[in-house]
């Protein structure tokens, strides 16, 4: 009679599939009473189904075999795809740790007794096969019930050995259950009486497990007439006679021992992984999970950080989890391989000790072939609180979730990245030309609330190392005020030593570094316990990124504040008074940011007389601003010293030359005012290269006053002289530079036509500084583009003769 049991299904060949193909073979070996099995035979199927999704894309049939009557019994599971090569991925060499594919057959020969192709004219059918140790491990596919066995019955069999595992005790009970006498058992090595389990490369040796201080499980025991007994063993070792105890009953009367944690809390696990939910909601349940099961006050997740060398917490759960960031090496190590059990952390890593708020700790590290990618961690608030059984399940759990854990990471790591990048691109377009270091903090505080944080502060220092809290933005901001009372407004401590107020939120400081010199810190307010390590390294780019433009915005302010104080001393601080005269004056530099451009005016008293002088020096920048205060200051010295204006021409254009830089040319307009008895002034000018002055009449003539001589600075030879002219009552004297007679509209220029002398003859009337303004308000509304060109233009005006009164 054929008693092999056959189970098969199909599936789209959809993302969906391996998620489907872990659920139905996890019912199938459930009904076929091999749930010890499935754990391996799920992480199989999942694999292999995952291979044919990637590589073949077409419908999938999965196929579960159990054939009892082989020698040994045997699982097959096998996976059919419809893709039209006949070629797979080899299983040799071993996948890297660090990625997401070609690991289902590495895992077949891993897991799996044996495994293969077969070809047929349609299909390719990949196999992996699972031999079990003992046929009675297959029962009937009846409804599993507690054994009714009345307790009289139960035989609870002792079994001790010595360190090397040698048989020293069998009481009569042990006998009863395995049919060996004493004297047949005692000075047997143990593992000669036990068929030890173990499938997957996570399971202990018989040896291994003899170290535990305890460990409940099931097994197979030897009995006297050959066959094999499922029992379940409770072991204990001793620490002072240095032996271990073993407390043997039969499987049926299981119902007596508590299930161990492994079994519960690594079913619960494994459904996860069926599941498509968020990879941190996965790691915060699997923490809860093992937190809960573990009777630990707090769990963690912690995963490869910094090249494997460094670990950092992905997820917490419990009443003390409050651990974030990334450890410093020691017990977490990147050498580590086997689980661990600290009886009391103090006496090992105090600074840990006092991170998790614990003194008992347990773990086991998460292996992807042989590298390490983690641990599992349970904490307690007092000392040994945990035994050595606790490492194995934790182990157990470690195993299960390893592979698929670092598979969804390196998913999520690579999603992350593309929204990290995202983000940081946002913030760098945000921050980009920001340099006002108020703003950069309100802005950086509004990038992370709420994305990140409930609320976030910034705090920053300045180069004379003084430190300040600059902005606080709360989700809600009618609390806004409550949390700046709340933060110190001017630390007197290290921000990385300040106890930050406690609140409901997790408060956490990140410093603002840049080029080894701290700008501040950036504070924010979590509701959530724990940090994931992809939200911490977002927030070290941001705040490298905003320390690198606080320390743009620092040195652009200080050159700013020089700059001004040495642009301002190239202008005169004020325009001297002129009895009789009334004047004006519009300076409007182009560049942003600028007090002083090419262009300059300057307008003082000499002895009885009044000099003046507007010029443009050809080029921009400092460079130009340079030339500016030679010009300026030249005129006016020569001018105290009595220089003619010919003479101060003469001077100020050998000074020039002597300069030696080509291209390097001023125009000047510059001119003398001497008051009449009548009233009025009489008028001395000359013009090197300058836009000619124009003279407003009283009746409304505009008359062109000055002949434009040779630019200064490009002849040694070049001769100068002067014009002269009477400045009557209400006459109005308008100089300008190119800024104003060249403003541009497209092909147009403002003094096209005589445009200038048009809008001149219109001011009849009008004082000095509404010519001025009227002037100006033209060059600004000629055309819709800014003006490109400094702009520079000066008003004098002759008052009017008062009449004497007798």
């Amino acid at each position: 009679m054929d008693t092999t049991r056959v189970s098969s299904t199909a599936f789209d060949g959809t993302p969906h599939a391996p998620a489907h193909a872990r659920r139905f073979v996890r019912q199938v070996l459930g009904e076929w009473h091999l749930s010890h099995l499935a754990e391996d035979a799920v992480l199989l199927t999942s694999e292999l189904v995952t291979n044919a999704v990637v590589h073949a894309g077409t419908g999938i049939e999965l196929t579960c075999r159990l054939d009892v009557d082989a020698d040994p019994a045997k699982l097959e599971i096998e996976v059919d795809d419809h893709h039209p090569t006949r070629t797979i991925l080899a299983a040799e060499p071993a996948p890297e740790a660090t990625r997401t594919s070609g690991r289902g057959l590495a895992l077949a020969g891993m897991l799996a007794d044996a495994w293969g192709v077969t070809y047929t004219r349609t299909a390719k059918r990949v196999w992996v096969r699972m031999e079990l140790a003992d046929p009675h491990d297959v029962r009937e596919a009846a409804p599993a019930l507690p054994s009714t066995a009345p307790v009289e019955t139960l035989h609870v069999g002792v079994i001790v050995a010595d360190r090397d595992g040698l048989v020293q005790s069998w009481n009569p009970e042990a006998e009863q259950l395995l049919g060996w006498r004493a004297d047949q058992a005692i000075g047997r090595p143990l593992e000669k009486l036990v068929d030890w389990p173990g499938h997957g490369p996570y399971a202990l040796s018989l040896a291994d497990t003899l170290n535990l201080g305890r460990w409940r499980g099931e097994a197979r025991m030897r009995h006297r007439d050959g066959g094999l007994l499922p029992v379940y063993v409770s072991h204990l070792r001793t620490r002072g006679q240095r032996c271990s105890i073993w407390m043997v009953v039969a499987r049926e009367h299981g119902y007596l021992l508590t299930p161990p944690l492994r079994r519960e809390a690594g079913r619960r696990i494994m459904d996860l992984l069926d599941q498509d939910m968020p990879f941190a909601e996965l790691l915060d349940t699997i923490a809860q999970i093992v937190q809960m099961s573990s009777g630990g006050d707090a769990a963690y997740v912690l995963l490869a950080a910094d090249g494997g060398n460094r670990f950092g917490v992905a997820a917490g759960a419990g009443a003390t989890a409050g651990l974030v960031g990334v450890l410093a090496p020691g017990v977490f190590g990147a050498e580590r391989r086997t689980p661990m059990m600290i009886e009391d952390l103090l006496a090992v890593d105090v600074e840990l000790a006092q991170q998790l708020h614990a003194r008992s700790l347990a773990c086991a590290p998460l292996l992807v072939n042989g590298e390490l990618a983690g641990y599992i961690v349970v904490t307690a608030v007092q000392p040994d609180r945990f035994d050595e059984e606790l490492t194995v399940s934790l182990q157990h759990i470690a195993g299960q979730v390893a592979v698929p854990v670092q598979r969804e990471r390196l998913a999520e790591q690579d999603r992350a990245h593309r929204g990290r990048l995202s983000f940081l691109a946002e913030a760098g377009e945000l921050l980009a030309g920001v340099h006002d270091e108020e703003l950069i903090a309100a802005l950086t505080a509004q990038l992370v609330v709420p994305k990140i944080a409930t609320w976030a502060a910034v705090y920053l220092t300045d180069l004379a190392g003084m430190t300040r809290l600059a902005h606080v933005w709360h989700s809600e901001e009618r609390h806004n005020s409550d949390l700046r009372k709340s933060l110190p407004a001017i630390p007197r401590t290290a921000l990385d030593e300040l106890s930050w107020p406690v609140g409901p939120e997790t408060v956490l400081s990140f410093p603002l570094l840049t080029q080894g010199r701290s700008y501040g810190a950036l504070v924010i307010g979590r509701a959530e316990p724990t940090l994931p390590l992809e939200v911490a390294d977002l927030l070290a780019d941001l705040c490298r990124l905003v320390a690198l433009n606080l320390h743009t915005a620092m040195l652009y302010a200080r050159q700013a504040t020089t700059s001004r104080v040495l642009q301002r001393s190239l202008l005169p601080m004020r325009v001297a008074p002129m009895p009789g005269l009334e004047s004006a004056v519009v300076y409007e530099p182009a560049g942003e940011g600028a007090d002083v451009g090419g262009d300059f005016y300057d307008l003082f008293t000499v002895a009885d007389h009044w000099c003046f002088a507007l010029g443009d020096v050809c080029g921009c920048g400092p460079e130009a601003a340079a030339v500016t205060g030679l010009a300026r200051h030249a005129v006016r010295l020569l001018a105290k010293e009595h220089y003619t204006v010919a003479d101060i021409f003469d001077r100020l254009n050998h000074a020039l030359l002597e300069e030696g830089e080509e291209g390097r040319f001023l125009s000047l307009l510059c001119g003398e005012l001497t008051p009449l008895p009548q009233g009025g002034a009489l008028c001395t000018i000359a013009s090197a290269g300058h836009p000619p002055p124009l003279l407003l009449r009283t009746d409304g003539r505009v008359e062109a006053m000055a002949t434009p001589q040779l630019l200064l600075g490009i002849e040694a030879g070049a001769r100068f002289y002067v014009e002269t002219f009477e400045l009557a009552p209400e006459e109005v004297l308008l100089c300008v530079t190119d800024g104003v007679t060249e403003r541009r509209d497209g092909d147009r220029l403002l003094d096209d036509g005589d445009g200038l002398a048009a809008l001149l003859s219109g001011c009849v009337g009008l004082s000095a500084h509404a010519v001025a303004e009227r002037v100006r308000h033209a060059v600004d509304t000629f055309a819709e583009e800014p003006s490109q060109d400094d702009v520079a233009l000066m008003v004098i005006k002759a008052a009017a003769i008062r009449p004497i009164k007798t």
